[in-house]
């Protein structure tokens, strides 16, 4: 695996490539790899002939300094399972590589999507996310762009930027990858202490509940969430928000809408967790 610190090095190896005629996926990450990134970049090798793998722990997305600053950074760790996915070229630069010092920064927003639920709890988070995607996009120039539906609105928004910016990439979301109890694979589940961690998969378990409802013929969304909110706090969590979406853009659902999606997010201990459903009721 060949490893790129900066854009000239990156561009070089990426020639390489394009001189053969191969085909490029790209799996951006802010690394402390888990299996859910596993899981994208074994999907990419099947997609593509080269693999290449962003690690950059982007400071524009987070909302608060002490969340950036706590972010594990597992490089030499991340190396290794990146080795052993064989993986074909690592970029990892430094902050300066990407955002030059001293100048003002060119930000890309998502109307509409990018203030809403994780925005609107995280403000200027979009942004970020955004910004540093469509970078990486410009950078690599991939074919196909992988992400995990973990990160339900993340992906939207790229989606959308994707479109309407004309980037000549696919962009692919994979399912979440979830823990033997359902938690949902996550770099943050690591700032879970003993008792926390065994908590964690009530999340997961209220989602799957108001699934059920759902699936049983309940169409009181309001009412659905309120119960999920109260069992979240009565297992100790901070919930910021439990809600029953149109899958399509986020929006508030009507009682006859077929194609849904279940979302949440809420505090336990030190970690924010998030966590969807997407619930499909016209496939039944």
């Amino acid at each position: 695996m060949q490893i790129a610190r900066h854009i000239n090095s990156l561009q070089q190896e990426l020639a390489a490539i394009t001189i053969q005629g191969e085909s490029v996926a790209l799996v951006p990450t802010m690394g402390n790899l888990h299996g859910g990134h596993i899981s994208l970049i074994r999907q990419a090798r099947k997609l593509a002939d080269r693999v290449v793998v962003s690690v950059f722990v982007n400071p524009t997305q987070f909302d608060r300094a002490e969340d950036l600053d706590a972010y594990p950074r597992t490089f030499d760790e991340d190396v290794a399972k990146l080795e052993k996915a064989k993986v074909d070229l690592l970029f990892s630069p430094d902050v300066d590589e990407i955002y030059r010092p001293g100048s003002a920064l060119t930000s890309i927003h998502v109307a509409g999507l990018s203030d809403i639920l994780e925005g609107q709890s995280r403000p200027g988070h979009f942004d970020g996310v955004a910004t540093i995607v469509a970078k990486l996009l410009n950078l690599v120039q991939p074919d196909v762009a992988l992400f995990g539906e973990k990160d339900f609105q993340q992906l939207m928004i790229i989606r959308r930027m994707v479109e309407d910016l004309d980037f000549p990439v696919a962009v692919l979301g994979l399912p979440t990858v979830r823990e033997d109890d359902g938690l949902a694979m996550s770099s943050r589940n690591g700032y879970l202490d003993a008792a926390e961690r065994a908590q964690a998969a009530v999340l997961f378990s209220v989602l799957r509940e108001i699934e059920d409802g759902l699936r049983g013929g309940e169409r009181d969304y309001a009412q659905l969430e309120q119960n999920a909110v109260t069992v979240l706090e009565e297992a100790g969590f901070r919930p910021d928000y439990v809600t029953i979406r149109r899958a399509a853009d986020l929006g508030s659902p009507a009682v006859d809408e077929q194609n849904l999606v279940v979302l949440a997010a809420a505090w336990l201990g030190s970690a924010r967790l998030i966590d969807n459903i997407p619930v499909d009721l016209a496939a039944e």
